[in-house]
């Protein structure tokens, strides 16, 4: 028994002791840390230990120098001395650790360099993002911001790290690609938000306005932010950072606040560091640079992004509490394992700490099979998303299907449109309505020229677009063309011309589409070229004497490499320099030319201008029998005046002269489309004060600064709709009583009730007839001057007539209560009515001279006299005594008073009454 006893012993010692040889960390990994204080540093150390979980024969210690280069230098000496099996070094300066790692590398033990780099490449590793190329893309980026002009001003980290001068460099070189974009002072922010914030203001004294800062990091941006914030002049400032890590704390979440325009990805590495650790302590296989992946985030995919890292984030602190649990376990573990120390004696409790131990393990390894099941999900939840944004693609393609379909109908009524106008304007009429047909001119062919490369995109798509080609003159057909471009160049003063070495060339083509490719060609090089330029359009024959050549060149913009390089892809728009583009104008080109078997080719440069080069064969070899017209028609060339860049409006400008009196009625005009307000402006006052406003916000003060006699508001406003506008003014004593007309695009019957519920008195859909709307307008108005005679011979002193609505109800009463308790006071003025009732003076008058007829004045003298006529009938005071208590100063004026009014003194209406009694 003793010897199974002590065999059980040593057996359960021997377990003990292997078991604690398993916990034991076989690897230990030293780490030093420049500085732990940041947020990057600190997410890249969580993520570190997040990770080295998985590797419970790993064992990671950080030391921290808190930017001390003299420190650091000291922890390597210390992890070297005390001989660890791997040392990671991220280094505060390049130079002074360079030799300290090579040192390290010397004495076997393998060095991985993170983040920031040393003055060589004697190491055994490197984990980080290409600083050089944060900087570039990061210049690129700004110059397109700017777009290609501005001030910068440049926020460094510490100057004696790798990526600082890196990030600099980078930035700078990219920033050599924008000439007009400099780089004008520097702020030495040592990767800290309190030392940027305080340096930046004396920078800032001395270089006056810049247009955007830069800075090496998210929380030096921050910094400068918060000082400009301080005095107010944040939003003259765009800023843009580098790090972009989730968090309350993190780029991301500056971005989505607006405080940043944009930061740039720099992964922390944590995991990357870890798992390289790993692989280099198992002498497996690994890459000595291993760049991390950089992109560029800001308005356009912030919130995407921040979505999948606050899922990810939320995911880590599941994986976190799972982790503490386990802690908690193997913690419960020791104590017990503790306690059967203790207890050895007992065979009992060796046995039970046996299985608690192997427990305590499976659970420990369920707990890992569980995050690895939770990593997986996250990698799932992130191809659903992928999946999301292709269905939406497919979304759109089917909307723009149905778009291209409908705007078949449009082609009818707007040929029924061109048709009147061009009729009209050949007619002798005045020229404000030239200006306004020329306008309606404009607008159809835009839209008209819009739908025609519409259903050219499906025809080409559903292959039934076909040739009907005839053999022209190509050089007489490109100068009837260009004819139609001279008016715009003489006004730009560009200087335009068409150069042809032979005089005639026969070439078979289409006329309308070719005619199309060269408008666009054309009108984009008018778009994209300053005033003073040079477009020319070249013809020649190519060297084998098969293909004729046309060049259309200009001086302008220019395009970037990647523009050039998605030029003819449908619906790409490029960069920022053409954001209202439809995308169709050069792919629909090259659909044409490709037709007719012949290439387009662009060649471009930023800010040098672009050359668009079409070659077309000779003969007619290559065409089908049907593309051939049988019988050659002679056709006027049509210049397209439906192009806007070579549109020109041949009505002079008259210049409207205000009539010299004031007209009777105001107009309060709410319409954010600065065309349609200035088309009903003015038509409307020839006839009506008109006042006008952009946005809901400022329409709404100017209605209760003016009080109009009538509002026409459109419902999509800026600020404040109309619908809010419309239910604001009409619950407001001030303006209930004003007209409201609402303009809008939706036309469907619950939006028409959805406006008249808002208090809107007509609700008018777009497009509207102009004489409709100024019939009604003139009809409210009218209808509101009857009620307003109405109220002028019928409302009582005594007591109040019911209004037509419930705020004019409400006003009435308020107003003649307010008299009739005031009437015995001869000293009642304007002012006092208008406090009572909690009003200005002016909003007083107007609203009762709009709902009364007349002025205060004249209302309390009416009011008055009416009174006194009662008890002239019904009292037996005199008249001294009535005239005191209607509130006239003096008998004598009292008198005056009521035989103007009513055409006969005081005492003979008195006596005559007496009389006939």
């Amino acid at each position: 028994m003793r010897k199974l006893l002590a065999c059980l012993f040593v057996l359960v010692a021997f377990m003990f002791s292997c078991e604690s040889m398993e916990q034991e960390a076989s690897y230990t990994i030293g780490f030093a840390q420049c500085t732990g204080g940041d947020a990057w540093r600190q997410a890249m150390h969580d993520e570190m230990r997040r990770e080295i979980s998985f590797y419970p024969e790993l064992d990671l210690i950080i030391k921290d120098a808190n930017n001390n280069t003299s420190l650091q230098a000291e922890h390597i000496r210390q992890f070297i001395r005390q001989g660890v099996d791997l040392l990671i070094v991220s280094p505060n300066e390049a130079e002074p650790i360079t030799p300290l790692v090579e040192e390290a590398l010397e004495k076997g033990i393998p060095v991985i360099i993170v983040d920031r780099r040393t003055a060589s490449s004697f190491y055994t590793a490197y984990v980080g993002a290409d600083n050089y190329e944060i900087g570039k893309l990061a210049g690129n980026y700004v110059g397109e911001l700017l777009g290609g002009q501005g001030k910068v001003l440049e926020i460094w980290g510490l100057k004696g790290s790798s990526p600082a001068q890196d990030r600099h460099r980078g930035f700078v070189e990219a920033l050599q690609g924008f000439k007009d974009i400099r780089v004008v002072a520097e702020v030495r922010g040592e990767w800290e938000k309190e030392i940027a914030k305080s340096r930046f203001p004396d920078v800032y004294q001395q270089v006056g306005e810049v247009d955007l800062v830069f800075a090496h990091n998210d929380v030096m941006a921050l910094g400068v932010y918060e000082y400009l914030k301080s005095i107010g002049q944040e939003k003259k400032f765009k800023f843009i950072g580098v790090d972009g890590l989730s968090g309350p704390s993190g780029g991301l979440q500056f971005v989505t606040e607006g405080i940043l325009d944009a930061t740039f990805l720099y992964p922390t590495g944590g995991e990357e560091i870890i798992r390289l650790a790993s692989k280099i302590l198992h002498k497996e296989p690994y890459d000595k640079e291993n760049i991390l992946n950089s992109t560029v985030i800001d308005s356009r995919n912030v919130h995407i992004m921040k979505q999948q890292t606050d899922k990810i984030l939320t995911q880590q602190k599941s994986i976190e509490r799972q982790q503490e649990k386990i802690a908690e376990q193997i913690e419960i573990y020791q104590s017990q394992r503790v306690l059967l120390y203790i207890l050895l004696g007992g065979m009992v409790v060796i046995i039970i700490l046996g299985a608690l131990a192997g427990l305590a393990l499976r659970e420990k390894q369920e707990m890992n099979r569980v995050l690895v099941t939770k990593n997986r999900e996250i990698i799932k939840q992130r191809d659903e998303i992928e999946k999301m944004a292709r269905k939406a693609d497919k979304a759109t393609e089917a909307k723009f299907k149905f778009f291209t379909n409908i705007s078949h109908e449009f082609r009818t009524p707007l040929t029924l449109i061109l048709g009147p106008v061009d009729d009209i304007l050949r007619s002798n009429i005045s020229t404000d309505l030239k200006k306004d047909m020329q306008l309606i001119k404009n607008n159809a062919n835009r839209l008209l020229h819009l739908v025609t490369q519409l259903m050219d995109f499906r025809k080409i798509e559903n292959k039934k677009m076909k040739l009907q080609t005839a053999e022209r003159d190509i050089v007489a057909f490109v100068h009837t063309i260009a004819s139609s471009f001279k008016r715009l160049a003489q006004k730009r003063r560009i200087h335009f011309a068409v150069e042809s070495k032979p005089e005639k060339v026969k070439v078979y083509f289409d006329a309308d589409k070719l005619d199309k490719v060269l408008f666009n060609l054309l009108s984009n090089a008018f778009k994209f070229t300053d005033d003073g330029g040079v477009i020319s359009v070249k013809i020649t024959i190519s060297d084998t004497c098969d293909r004729v050549i046309l060049m259309v060149e200009d001086n302008g913009r220019g395009m970037s490499a990647e523009h050039v390089k998605h030029a003819f892809d449908r619906f790409y728009t490029g960069d920022v320099y053409n954001n209202l583009s439809t995308g169709l104008g050069l792919s629909l080109s090259k659909e044409f030319i490709s037709l007719h078997k012949g290439e387009i080719a662009v060649v471009s440069e930023r800010w040098k201008g672009t050359r668009f080069v079409i070659t077309l064969p000779l003969g007619k070899e290559h065409l089908q029998a049907e593309e051939i017209l049988l019988q050659e028609q002679e056709e006027e060339m049509v210049a397209l005046a439906s192009l806007p860049y070579a549109q020109e409006i041949e009505v002079e400008a008259a210049e409207g002269v205000e009539a010299a009196a004031q007209k009777q009625y105001t107009i309060l005009l709410i319409e954010d489309n600065e065309e349609l307000r200035g088309f009903l402006k003015q038509r409307l006052q020839k006839e009506f004060t008109v006042v006008e406003a952009p946005d809901g916000l400022l329409g709404l003060s100017l209605a209760f600064d003016v009080v109009p006699d009538l509002i026409i508001s459109d419902i999509m406003l800026p600020n404040k709709g109309g619908l809010e506008v419309t239910a604001t003014l009409k619950k407001d004593l001030r303006t209930a009583h004003v007209p409201v007309i609402l303009l809008t695009a939706k036309d469907s019957i619950e939006q028409k009730i959805e406006g008249i519920q808002s208090g809107a008195d007509l609700y008018v859909t777009k497009p509207f007839n102009y004489q409709y709307l100024y019939e009604r307008v003139k009809s409210l108005i009218q209808s509101r001057e009857r009620l307003k005679d109405q109220y002028s011979s019928e409302i009582s002193v005594d007591a109040s007539l019911a209004a037509p609505k419930q705020l004019d109800k409400k006003f009435i009463n308020a107003f003649t209560a307010v008299v009739q308790k005031n009437l015995a006071n001869p000293q009642l003025s304007a002012n006092d009515i208008a406090e009572s009732l909690g009003m200005s003076r002016v909003q007083l008058y107007r609203k009762a001279k709009s709902i009364l007829g007349y002025s205060i004045n004249d209302y309390v003298v009416k009011a008055r006299l009416k009174k006194a006529k009662h008890l002239l009938l019904n009292s037996d005071h005199t008249i001294t005594e009535i005239a005191t208590e209607v509130g006239f100063s003096s008998p004598a004026y009292f008198s005056t008073a009521f035989k103007n009014h009513f055409g006969v003194s005081p005492s003979d209406f008195k006596a005559s009454h007496t009389v006939k009694e």
